[in-house]
């Protein structure tokens, strides 16, 4: 069996609602990295947090069309992966709490969700 033949690459994607700014993207991305659970996968070499463009959109009218994905890499995936997908649901909450006392307005609302990355 060749490397990556049969073996799936899962991750979880965060997607910002339409009032999201570039700014709020920027600012998630990074206190995803801060987290604590997160920023020791990082480190230790079994997660890459990325920005991308949205590859169900041709553009977003209201919005950046960007979305944060967060993918284990190796053989973290099945161990840790409901692991990650709770640290980030609580971390995507946590950001739009800490949003709302430092910023005008309403935070933008998060999606997270599994993806499987093999699938785009």
């Amino acid at each position: 069996m060749a490397e990556g033949d049969g073996v799936v690459t899962r991750g979880v994607r965060v997607r910002l609602d339409g009032t999201a700014s570039e700014s709020d993207i920027g600012a998630l991305h990074k206190w995803l990295e801060r987290e604590k659970p997160l920023d020791e996968l990082v480190r230790a070499g079994r997660l890459r947090i990325d920005e991308r463009r949205r590859a169900d959109e041709t553009g977003a009218p209201m919005g950046i069309g960007m979305e944060i994905v967060l993918v284990l890499v190796g053989s973290a995936a099945g161990v840790t992966f409901q692991e990650m997908l709770n640290q980030v649901k609580g971390a995507v909450e946590a950001w739009r709490a800490n949003r709302s006392e430092v910023e005008d307005g309403e935070p933008p609302e998060g999606r997270v969700e599994p993806v499987n990355l093999d699938d785009r």
